[in-house]
């Protein structure tokens, strides 16, 4: 496992995170007991990965608490979220401050290393700045959190509207962005501000259905083609990304899709989820291996340049 500097937080990252959400939730909405989710996590921990990164909405904050008893608090960094609606309304400060004590109640620690305002929309974007910022910052002042960071709702703001007023502001420490082969959108608009002010970045969406499922890819292509966002003549319709599993290139698809989010320059750590261990030993040697070759990197960046508005998901 290769590590890095998470921005200017100075906390240093395994290059892979463990996601405790999306569709799997560690394998608990594929049929995983609790146990098996703590043996994931357990073991992403024995493969080198230091970053976690779970939510309050995902309902695996106990689990990574209780697979993480025993361990030296220092050689994790963990990483939760809330998000600015609570119980059918927008958070008062005053909750917010209730919902990171209850995070780091189910965490079982004394302090979050990043702690993001989860989804934050555009439209609550005001919102979050003058009414939940100072209590956040607070937060960051008595210790229980040490760094905020903000996740954008990438499955509908694939062109990341609110992340660019996020990237203005001077308290966002970390940001989580969608990045894939097939939206590289935040390579112009996102990553070279996040560079310039030293903005920590996580990466998710790196595989999502569209990547996973070979069978869906040449419908979604199709699409992209009808609405004039890629050129009929530059992929193979009956096997768009074909290409990335020729000779010495990759061993699939996913494969190659994990490398091309891992090597972009400007994205800290990669994001990925599962509930099976070996899906996730293989996820690790994906990340662990160097760049697809340059001209596959650059066919792939002329493919897909004109796309903002899909999350692959």
């Amino acid at each position: 496992m290769e590590y890095t500097t998470l921005g200017r937080t100075e906390l240093r990252v395994s290059r892979m995170g463990l996601g405790c959400g999306g569709h799997s939730r560690l394998g608990l909405s594929n049929g995983n007991s609790e146990a098996e989710a703590e043996n994931v996590v357990r073991e992403a921990l024995s493969l080198g990965i230091n970053f976690i990164d779970t939510a309050e909405s995902y309902g695996t904050e106990e689990i990574v608490g209780r697979a993480l008893a025993g361990m030296p608090r220092e050689k994790v960094v963990l990483s939760t979220k809330a998000g600015v609606e609570w119980q059918d309304r927008k958070s008062s400060d005053r909750e917010i401050r209730h919902r990171v004590d209850a995070c780091l109640s189910r965490l079982k620690t004394d302090y979050i290393d990043v702690f993001h305002v989860h989804g934050l929309r555009r439209e609550d974007y005001m919102y979050v700045s003058v009414e939940l910022m100072p209590a956040l910052l607070e937060l960051k002042l008595e210790g229980k959190i040490r760094f905020i960071g903000v996740t954008e709702a990438f499955a509908s703001d694939s062109s990341h509207v609110m992340l660019k007023q996020a990237v203005q502001d001077a308290f966002w420490d970390v940001v989580m962005l969608g990045f894939n082969v097939l939206n590289q959108s935040a390579r112009k608009e996102i990553l070279v501000r996040t560079q310039e002010k030293g903005i920590g970045t996580l990466c998710m969406f790196a595989v999502r259905r569209a990547l996973s499922r070979p069978d869906l890819l040449p419908e979604l292509m199709r699409d992209l083609v009808a609405r004039g966002l890629v050129d009929i003549g530059s992929f193979d319709p009956d096997s768009p990304l074909g290409f990335l599993t020729a000779d010495g290139v990759s061993d699939s698809v996913q494969d190659a899709a994990y490398r091309f989010c891992r090597w972009e320059l400007g994205i800290d750590v990669v994001l990925s989820g599962t509930g099976n261990i070996e899906h996730l030993r293989a996820n690790v040697a994906s990340l662990g291996r160097p760049p697809l070759p340059e001209d596959v990197q650059q066919r792939l960046r002329t493919l897909f340049e004109r796309v903002d508005s899909i999350s692959g998901n």
